[in-house]
């Protein structure tokens, strides 16, 4: 699948999950739902993706972990909160530089409408 399809998708079913369920529940919720919708559409899902950091010849286990990545290109970084902040930003394009994909979604539930709790990052 092309790039702007996954995110497409991604996006179809995050508005789907916010639509039934509305703002308010724990982020976990809307991880769980996110991957039964996306793994319904076919798609490839991993959950709680460990990301080592690699410099050079080590290798961290450092404990980052990507939330959800899809069809192994497109990076989904979930938040409920009042706000995005620089650091959630700052998060996803750092998941996105280590795990050598381009494109990262921000998704933020706690917003009354999706729509404002989107962001797209592409390094």
């Amino acid at each position: 699948m092309e790039i702007n399809e996954i995110t497409h998708e991604i996006l179809d079913s995050a508005y789907k999950i916010h639509s039934t369920l509305g703002p308010g529940l724990l982020e976990s919720s809307y991880q769980a739902c996110l991957v039964y919708e996306l793994k319904k559409k076919g798609m490839k899902v991993e959950v709680e993706k460990p990301l080592p950091l690699i410099y050079e010849e080590v290798k961290l286990d450092c404990g980052y972990r990507i939330d959800i990545l899809v069809e192994g290109q497109v990076v989904v970084e979930l938040k409920t909160v009042e706000a995005f902040k620089d650091v959630h930003t700052a998060q996803v394009l750092t998941y996105l530089k280590l795990s050598g994909c381009k494109v990262g979604l921000l998704l933020n539930f706690y917003t009354k409408s999706l729509k404002d709790g989107i962001k797209r990052l592409v390094l």
